[in-house]
Formats: C-alpha cells, structure tokens, sequence
C-alpha cells in the first residue's frame, strides 16, 4: 500500500503546531497502525529527520497509551484501540490525518503525545478502597452478587485512554471518570469511601478544566472498551445521593 499521511507535528507545548505531509510506499495491511507509523520513522531517521513522537506501550489493547485522532475519529475507524487497528481498514492511496487528542485538558508534549495527567490526578482523588493490612483475606469473605460483580467489572475495564474526551465535542471526562467511580462504588470494599469517593474525583475532574458533559454519547461511541453511556447516569446518582446524605450531617 502506498500512502499519504497529513501528521501533526509540534516541537513541544509552547511551539505553534501543524500538518506536516509525509508519503509512505510498502505498507503491508496486515501492520498495525503503530507499526505504519514505526515505518515512516525508521524513513525519516534515515534521511536525518526528526520522527514523529506518539504514545504507545503494551500494543495490546490494554495500556491506553496509544492516543491518536485519525481521520477525525478517535482511535480511528474500528471501534478499538490504536495499537489494534490494522492497516487492512484503508486502501491503497488513502491520505489519512493524524492528530493529537484535542482537549484543553490534555494539552500537547510533542507531536501526537499529550499530558493525561489530568486523569491521574482525577484517580488519586478517590479512585482506591481502605485495604486493611497483614494477610490477604480469604477469597469469599466479602460475597457480591453477581449483578453488582458483573456491573464493576463492566466499568473496570476502562483503559483510560482518554477516547471520551477526544470524541466528546465538549471535552468532558464524564464517563471515564464515572467507570472509575462506579466500578469500586459498587463493592463492598469501596463502601466507606463511597460518598468521598464521587464527591471529590467529580471535584478534581472540574478543577482539571474538562468540559460539561450534555450527553451527546460521542464518549460511548468512541470508547474501545464498551462503556455504557448509563455509566454517566449511575454516577450522577451517587453524585446526588452523596450530596444529599452529607447535607444531613
């Protein structure tokens, strides 16, 4: 396959960015798209260039880390991750755009590489349980039924690749932050910290400069993992079951 690709291209945080044209001949469409992008690298080192810098770490589908708008859409055509994307999703003399996620949240490093920090920042505010120590607890000590199991290990397996916020035209975090609070929220483990819990992650994640979310659903479309857009609405619901309860104090 040969192709042209339009990269944005950013020296660092403070440098005015922009599309820089690149062809690429020799694309095997069983590559990864991360692989595609290896290949121009590998050319442009070779005529003493600068390569494009992207996020990548597992290639797995598993880490997040691999956050690219392609052609306007989050992670690209497939409903997957970056890294899982294959080149076999376009033809042979496409022009394919690649981006930077797009949030004031996430502002750009270099290149394709943003700072998601903000989303750890959101986790640290609540995202863990009180875990007593010594000795591991026996495996059945706390039972969950298996709709309250089946509903945290839905939203735990959010990535946090940040798809959601890219895909959201007004960059909100809602629904990543939503999975993080609902799947512990759920759990008798995260019982005493469930009201703090939402209260102060909905907190950071405003105070991180994220849009308002007006359920558009772009962030459930885009997510590689399945989200669902209720995990918004179950949030919300801890949110004012929180507010009211501490209201009571």
């Amino acid at each position: 396959m040969k192709l042209t690709l339009r990269v944005w291209r950013q020296q660092n945080a403070d440098a005015d960015g922009a599309m820089s044209t690149y062809e690429v001949d020799g694309i095997s469409s069983d590559m990864s798209f991360l692989e595609m992008l290896d290949t121009l690298n590998e050319e442009l080192i070779l005529k003493g260039e600068d390569p494009v810098a992207f996020d990548h770490d597992c290639r797995e589908g598993i880490c997040g880390a691999c956050s690219l708008v392609i052609n306007g859409d989050a992670h690209g055509p497939e409903r997957t991750t970056t890294c899982q994307l294959h080149m076999r999703s376009f033809k042979d003399g496409d022009t394919i755009d690649i981006e930077p996620w797009r949030a004031s949240a996430f502002p750009v490093i270099k290149d394709l590489v943003v700072d998601r920090s903000a989303f750890d920042r959101i986790i640290q505010a609540g995202g863990y349980i009180t875990a007593p120590t010594g000795a591991a607890p026996e495996a059945h000590a706390a039972p969950v039924p298996k709709p309250d199991a089946d509903f945290a290990f839905e939203h735990a397996e959010c990535i946090g690749c940040g798809a959601c916020v890219a895909a959201c035209p007004n960059g909100a975090a809602m629904l990543f932050t939503s999975a993080k609070i609902n799947h512990l929220n759920v759990l008798p483990q995260g019982a005493p910290e469930r009201e703090t819990r939402v209260l102060d992650m909905v907190a950071q994640m405003d105070e991180e400069g994220f849009g308002g979310c007006t359920l558009t659903g772009e962030c459930a479309t885009a997510c590689p993992k399945g989200i669902p857009l209720m995990s918004i609405t179950s949030m919300n619901k801890e949110w004012l079951r929180a507010t009211r309860k501490v209201a009571k104090r």
